[in-house]
């Protein structure tokens, strides 16, 4: 009879399977919770994983959809027999947090948008005018 041994799984893979998990609302600009800065920490023991995250709100309605995009896109890994997310409320999310590529992604189009603002604002102008 063969032992088999399970080896398990490293740091670096674990933050690579999380780069393909995003929050509902960065999912169209591809920004992953890696990148807006929610993995506070990845912790590994042989075929166990441990991943603490931050939301930006305490309040955000897909929390538990995040926790477990995260814990199966981590179980996938060959090796990984549990993984355990976690939300830490230790440490409050920043934009600092953020990568260069989510801010990038995740900028306002304010020379778009400006044109926009000035028309609401005449148009507002005109409602006072016209009352």
């Amino acid at each position: 009879m063969l032992a088999t041994t399970t080896v398990g799984v490293d740091h670096d893979e674990v933050i690579a399977a999380l780069q393909r998990c995003y929050d509902p609302c960065c999912k169209e600009r591809q920004v992953s919770v890696v990148d807006m800065g929610l993995v506070e920490r990845v912790t590994v023991d042989g075929t166990q994983v441990g991943i603490d995250i931050i939301l930006t709100t305490g309040w955000c309605p897909f929390a538990v959809h995040l926790l477990q995009m995260m814990e199966e896109e981590v179980k996938r890994l060959p090796g990984v027999e549990h993984v355990q997310v976690n939300i830490t409320w230790d440490t409050p999310w920043s934009p600092e947090r953020m990568s260069a590529l989510a801010r990038e992604r995740l900028r306002l189009p304010l020379e778009q948008l400006l044109p926009l603002r000035e028309a609401r604002l005449r148009s507002a102008q005109q409602e006072v005018r016209n009352d």
